[in-house]
């Protein structure tokens, strides 16, 4: 269920993301501010589970609060009992719940990024959501020593144009920005492009304010104009003789400058954003040069196949696409309204996250309430072994944990208790894979429904929430 938000500037949010309704929310309390950072630092580590992580964090304080009004239990004991409870949780979790998963089995990575998106707007089109955030990932990734690195925040971009349907939305094997070329008469379709991209500006250089030039007759004048002209000329000619057909810069292009390129039958872009030309030269493999002097062969990019730009609306796009090896993307993100798309936007970054924390450590808990049921069954056995100071505490940390089913269940309608006493039942009698079905509130067979959580996820909510504490 969406939530509807007015934010301080009177525009409307609508969403159910917890992290976007706590950035919204203008709290005064210091605890409520403490709630809203753990929501962003869970979105920061792993980008899903904020809703979660606040609920559980909100269960964690209530359950304290008896220790410190009624039995005036010292707060260092309650948290060492916390602290004991959240690294058997830990330990739990990671040697005896956790499911292996094979990094190459797409169909399953799949199917855990699909149960991920679910319960939110994209969850109508979960294929669609799953193929883009999955290709966004896989793109991006790079490999080297042994060891994986996925940067999704700044070299997998999304880019939201409003108009359209989300069926349309698609991911492209390049980049897309914002742009049109300098000059009417360039080129604005070529196959095979060579691409320079330049951090440095196309024009003269311009006197600092200390600068002083002293003028005695109009001749002088002259000759300052033909050594700005004969210096814009120079740096055009050094880019020339690479042959380009596209040349990028973050900097401005002087008039004269646009004159000389399209002479020569390059096209020219500029004042790029540094992001996208670094993502622009992953994508290319173009290197990024700051002096034209410097320029090489080897920094010619010519890994794009096609450059050409694009009327979408009433802006004008640059599509660098069918580049051989990418290892930056832009995801097209259309929708008919900006409401739905922010919220689409929000729901890809979750699945894409989610995509790359199995891709970092192929690692799955069971979902739907069951392995929460299950950590409950086991630790409260165990905290009869902890010191008898702490045990209150470590009891009451671990029950905090049913909060998670115990949501799920009120979500549906379904009576809680009552739900809540049939899935212990069940765990007891050994269907240790039965957890809550977050649609109909009914116990299912959670193995059977492949609803899973990433264990990076997982291990970041129970943290979180018992660290903060």
């Amino acid at each position: 269920m969406l939530k509807m938000l007015m934010d301080p500037m009177g525009g409307i949010v609508l969403t159910n993301d917890g992290n976007a309704i706590l950035r919204e929310i203008t709290v005064q309390h210091p605890s409520a501010k403490t709630m809203i950072e753990i929501a962003r630092s869970q979105d920061e580590e792993v980008g899903d589970g904020t809703t979660s992580v606040v609920i559980l964090t909100g269960e964690v304080l209530y359950a304290a609060e008896p220790f410190l009004t009624i039995h005036s239990i010292h707060p260092l004991t309650i948290i060492r009992g916390y602290q004991m409870a959240l690294t058997d949780i830990l330990d739990l979790v990671h040697k005896k719940f956790c499911i292996e998963l094979d990094p190459s089995d797409e169909q399953r990575i799949e199917k855990v990024v699909n149960r991920c998106v679910g319960t939110k707007l994209l969850g109508v089109w979960t294929d669609l959501a799953c193929r883009l955030a999955l290709g966004a990932v896989k793109t991006v990734l790079i490999e080297s020593n042994g060891r994986k690195d996925i940067d999704i925040k700044y070299y997998a971009r999304v880019e939201k144009i409003p108009g359209g349907r989300l069926e349309d939305s698609q991911l492209l094997d390049g980049i897309m920005i914002n742009k049109d070329v300098t000059h009417p008469a360039m080129r604005r379709l070529i196959q095979n492009p060579r691409i320079i991209l330049l951090d440095c500006p196309l024009e003269y250089k311009k006197g600092e304010s200390q600068t002083s030039i002293e003028i005695m007759n109009e001749t002088d004048f002259a000759k300052i104009l033909m050594m700005e002209e004969e210096y814009v000329k120079k740096i055009c000619s050094e880019i020339i003789a690479f042959k380009p057909d596209l040349v990028i810069s973050e900097k401005g292009i002087s008039d004269l400058a646009q004159h000389y390129l399209q002479r020569a039958g390059i096209t020219a872009i500029r004042r790029v954003r540094k992001t996208d030309n670094n993502r622009i030269a992953r994508a290319c493999g173009a290197t990024i040069v700051n002096r034209t002097e410097d320029l090489k062969e080897t920094d010619v990019g010519t890994g794009a196949g096609l450059f050409e730009i694009k009327k979408i609306g009433d802006e004008y796009y640059t599509f660098i696409t069918k580049c051989t090896n990418p290892k930056a993307c832009t995801i097209l993100l259309r929708a008919p309204t900006k409401d739905i798309l922010n919220e689409a936007e929000r729901n890809l970054h979750d699945a894409m996250c989610v995509a790359r924390n199995i891709m970092l450590e192929p690692k799955l808990l069971l979902g739907g309430g069951c392995v929460e049921m299950l950590l409950v069954n086991d630790l409260l056995e165990k905290s009869n072994s902890v010191p008898v100071q702490y045990q209150e505490a470590y009891r009451a940390a671990v029950n905090s944990l049913l909060v998670i089913p115990r949501t799920l269940i009120q979500n549906t309608g379904a009576p809680i208790i009552q739900r809540l006493t049939e899935l212990r039942k069940a765990i007891i009698e050994g269907n240790v894979s039965t957890g809550i079905n977050g649609i109909t509130g009914e116990l299912i067979d959670v193995l059977k429904y492949e609803i899973y959580d990433p264990l990076v996820v997982k291990q970041q909510i129970y943290k979180t929430a018992i660290e903060v504490f």
